[in-house]
């Protein structure tokens, strides 16, 4: 009997093909196959047939499927029991070796299990052996075509990993065809080519590994607007470096369970009646870890340089430190055969342990008793390293809270070893091997819960046990913990659970059961915390889920030594150092259910000492961002500062900070955002409105449109409920802005004149002329140009008015260009001197770039192409010091045009196609388009019409995308012959 899903749906008994009477039938079959061994509702079956249209006696006609399905089974031989009738369904028994499926996913496990790569590569290939062909290729239905999608990719998924194991063990000859013919099948997948590319090294194809990583660079590039990722740039940077790391495979590594003694060691000291063994139980269920178990075991072997080694595995609470040091004691227990010594510190209970109790305890275990042991701590740690000094000994710390309590607990003995556990980093101990334990990763947090709860119950709801491992946050501790509630109720599906977990407000309620609670591992840290420790991490809490810089807990506590306070926290593990960014500052991260806890500890301080903490922090934010945006290229969407409060840092730390002020709104973009929501969330608009446009200058600079878009709509809706009719103003006039750059010419006027009409009731000039000036830019694109012209004077006298120079250098420019649209040569010179003019006295070199830009049109209608291109490179060289990819990208179009113009298609091509490049990746399709259709023009006028149709009908789709009918007329012009 053999059933098939790995592939055309197959159902095979005793050598004859079974019939099906109609697709219903093999539908249903194909559904209880998926899902052998497991309960297949009717629900599901009915879904299954009819994707979601359903006929009123559906349950009866599924009926009727399965009967006669069963009939055409037992035709062939099958046993009466192979499809059963459970409550609310029905269930299909087969082994592994009935069912291509099952023994796929065996094959898979039998790999996993494997201790060498041959091995682990042989079950590997034995699994996709299990494949004829994509998973039910033959099989109509939506619900199964998803199943079958989940399937293939597992199947792509497990044969990457087969080629992965296959190149390590130096198969790379061998594996080149199928990583070939898998990049072609998934173009996209950057880890294939990886593969390819070290293959093709190894086989000193050079050339062709450079050819992979090219072609991947242009197919992401044109089609995604993204770059490959930087394992791949560094990947292609090592083979034009010749990396000799490359040449070989890599060497496997492994954890010695069971290493022969080093030569010439052997237990001389006092004989001893037996062996210490008291290593607490291993936990049977251990997951993960292998990098910190390879580490241990290299540490433990005697292969590592210290021959006395001590290792400190330092971690939050509940991260599963004294597993991972009981798991590893246990493997590398036959290395030390005079026995393993365990001690509990008890570190973070009410008593911690007394080393010279301690030691006591320890020498008993070693056979010394009563009198015999000395009343004096240095004594008996005299005593107890003496009897260590000849004896290959392993010695687990559990528990340790500080240096004093485990330093006279270290043996002196080369042969010996020590494992540490603790919740605090222990930085007095020198000579010790640190290693800093994180929670879970995901593949083995969905390991460990599935060996709690069961596979049957977590393949039945997959999504509901990803959401209960999101709410553990992957932390051992709580997973333990809900896999234990699960276990215990059997009649729970997945999804209650889930429910209970997904109520932040009562998780750590949730996570509890017998002696087992989060809270309460939490708790143990907290009670051997200072005072201002614990209000600081009450207070970081309410900061939400975010990566933060070290300085935002000097404005929580209002003090400005907190960094004493911080490195508290770090030390005990309660918050993690994560990083150190791009512009050097130290990251911290709370785990979300310490993060919960924090929250929990936040909620027991007044009111207003929270919001006077966060007003604190987002104030300091909000200097931060005004500082920083000084330093970027001009912009003139920056509003006059509001009534928000500002807070300064230190001006040396501010300095440092905003050295490469790009860079330091890059390492906070997330939390700028952030920044937005608490204010929001905390009711102050006037913070909201303020932190959102001080950032929009950085996002204009980097073409952030999502981050610009979501930070205004917050924050305008705030303003709006609160009739903060200023921050509304501004908020809306920046919408119009990103809806301009997004060719929303419709939402830009909505926003536009809103603003307007607000500016003008609360006589906000220098915002009535911006819109203004913006609303010109709407009418001069839709070709509006006396509407435009009107506008822009409007604009230009109040900015006149005001003073405002900024404003009148760009205003002035925009004039030069609707004269110069017109045809007024003269009058558009003038502008376009008037606007350098005033860019150059207020020292906007931006400005003064862009004026170059538009100046360089009125040159080449003179006939002065070389002066063109003289202000287009020197307008080109400002924006690229200033990394303005979408102003250089408007100067890259200028210089195509002008070299079109001249007939010089090996200088305009390049240049049109960098920034069509730049215009696809930030969705201006407008300029895209435009760029399309001058290289297409080119390509015509050298006769190349394939190519020209190619880039006219790409210029084509992007202008009817955008709704411009003439241009799109334009481009659907045929090419001339």
């Amino acid at each position: 009997m053999r059933f098939g899903v790995l592939g055309p749906l197959h159902a095979q008994i005793a050598g004859r093909e079974v019939r099906f009477d109609g697709p219903r039938q093999a539908k249903m079959l194909a559904a209880l196959l998926v899902d052998a061994n497991n309960l297949v509702t009717v629900e599901r079956l009915v879904t299954v047939m009819w994707d979601g249209e359903a006929p009123a006696t559906a349950v009866r006609q599924v009926q009727d499927a399965l009967s006669g399905l069963r009939r055409n089974l037992a035709a062939c031989g099958a046993p009466a029991s192979l499809i059963s009738t459970r409550r609310r369904g029905y269930q299909i028994d087969l082994a592994p070796d009935q069912l291509d499926l099952l023994e796929f996913d065996h094959e898979r496990r039998i790999a996993g299990r494997h201790e060498t790569p041959l091995e682990t590569a042989v079950a590997l290939r034995r699994a996709l052996a299990c494949w004829r062909g994509d998973a039910l290729a033959d099989v109509s239905s939506r619900v199964l075509e998803l199943d079958a999608a989940r399937l293939n990719e597992k199947r792509v998924a497990t044969h990457k990993q087969c080629l992965g194991v296959e190149l390590d063990l130096g198969r790379h000859r061998e594996v080149i065809e199928e990583l070939t013919a898998l990049l072609r099948e998934h173009p996209y997948d950057e880890h294939v080519a990886e593969q390819l590319m070290v293959a093709l090294y190894r086989c000193r194809r050079q050339g062709d590994a450079l050819q992979v990583y090219e072609r991947l660079r242009r197919r992401l590039a044109g089609e995604l607007g993204v770059d490959p990722t930087p394992p791949v740039q560094a990947l292609h940077q090592r083979i034009l470096a010749a990396d000799p790391a490359l040449a070989a495979p890599v060497p496997a590594s492994g954890f010695h369970d069971a290493p022969p003694e080093s030569p010439g060691v052997a237990a001389t000291g006092p004989a001893m009646a037996m062996p210490v063994r008291q290593l607490p139980l291993d936990v049977p269920d251990f997951v993960g870890r292998a990098d910190a178990l390879a580490e241990l075991g290299r540490l433990l072997d005697g292969s590592a340089p210290n021959r006395a080694p001590v290792a400190v595995i330092v971690g939050g609470p509940g991260v599963g430190k004294s597993s991972l040091v009981m798991h590893a004691a246990r493997r590398a227990s036959a290395i030390f055969p005079d026995g393993q010594l365990y001690l509990n510190l008890a570190a973070t209970s009410d008593e911690p342990r007394d080393p010279a109790l301690m030691l006591a305890e320890a020498l008993r275990a070693l056979s010394i008793a009563g009198s015999a042991i000395p009343n004096g701590l240095s004594e008996r740690a005299a005593l107890y390293r003496s009897l260590l000094a000849d004896r290959r000994m392993l010695v687990v710390l559990d528990d340790a809270g500080h240096a004093d309590q485990v330093l006279p607990l270290l043996p002196g003995a080369d042969g010996c070893a020590v494992l540490i556990t603790s919740r605090t980093l222990l930085t007095h101990l020198s000579g010790t091997r640190q290693i800093d334990l994180d929670v879970l990763s995901p593949a083995e947090a969905r390991e460990l819960f599935t060996g709690i709860v069961g596979r049957r119950r977590v393949e039945r709801e997959p999504a509901q046990a990803d959401a209960i491992l999101d709410c553990c946050g992957n932390l051992p501790l709580a997973i333990r913990i809900a896999g234990a509630k699960l276990t215990a109720r059997p009649a729970w599906s997945l999804r209650v659970l889930q429910e209970r977990l997904e109520d932040e407000s009562r998780r750590l309620a949730e996570l509890r059961i017998g002696d087992l609670s989060v809270r309460a591992s939490v708790e143990l840290s907290l009670r051997v915390l200072p005072a201002d420790a614990v209000r600081a991490l009450g207070l970081l809490g309410l900061l939400g889920a975010y990566t933060l810089p070290g300085w935002v807990v000097g404005p929580l506590l209002d003090r400005p030594d907190a960094e004493e306070v911080l490195d508290t926290l770090v030390d005990a593990s309660l918050v993690r150092l994560t990083a150190t960014d791009a512009i050097g500052q130290p990251r911290y991260r709370l785990h979300d259910l310490i993060r919960t806890c924090a929250v929990e500890i936040a909620a027991r301080l007044p009111a207003a000492d929270q919001r006077d903490a966060i007003i604190r922090v987002l104030s300091t934010w909000l200097d931060l961002a005004g500082r920083g945006t000084e330093r970027l290229p001009g912009g003139l969407l920056v509003p006059a500062p509001g009534s928000a409060p500002r807070r300064s840092l230190p001006g040396a730390v501010a300095d440092r900070l905003l050295a490469d002020p790009a860079g330091w709104f890059d390492a906070e973009r997330d939390n700028l955002l952030g920044a937005v929501k608490l204010a929001v969330d905390r009711g102050l608009d006037e913070l909201a409105w303020e932190l959102a446009a001080g950032a929009v200058t950085y996002y204009d600079h980097r073409c952030l449109y999502q981050d610009w878009q979501h930070g205004h709509q917050l924050a305008l809706d705030a303003a709006e409920a609160a009739g903060n009719t200023r921050g509304a103003s501004v908020l809306l006039r920046g919408l119009g802005q990103l809806h301009i750059y997004q060719d929303e010419f419709d939402r830009a006027t909505r926003a536009l004149e809103s603003s307007l009409g607000l500016c003008r009731d609360g006589g906000d000039k220098r915002g009535e002329a911006l819109s203004l000036a913006m609303l010109g830019t709407v009418s001069r694109v839709q070709d509006r140009d006396d509407e435009a012209l009107e506008r822009v004077e409007q604009a230009l006298a109040i900015a006149v008015g005001e003073g405002d120079r900024h404003i009148e250098a760009q205003l002035s420019c925009s004039m030069a260009v609707m004269m110069l649209m017109q045809g007024k040569l003269e009058e558009a010179e003038f502008w376009f001197a008037r606007a350098l003019s005033h860019a150059r006295a207020v020292g906007d070199g931006h400005r003064v770039a862009v004026v170059l830009r538009r100046f360089s049109r009125l040159h080449d209608r003179r006939g002065d192409p070389d002066e063109a291109l003289r202000c287009l490179w020197q307008a080109l060289a400002t924006f690229e010091e200033l990394a303005d990819d979408r102003c250089a990208a408007y100067t890259l179009l200028e210089l195509g045009r002008v070299y079109a113009g001249q007939h010089d298609l090996h200088r305009a091509d390049p240049a049109l196609q960098r920034a069509a490049e730049v215009f696809h990746r930030h969705g201006d399709r407008q300029d895209e388009a435009t760029c399309w259709q001058l290289i297409g023009d080119l390509d015509a006028t050298a006769g190349l019409h394939d190519l020209a149709h190619q880039h006219h009908q790409r210029a084509l789709r992007l202008w009817q995308t955008i709704g411009d009918t003439n241009q799109a007329k334009t481009a659907a012009r045929p090419s001339s012959p």
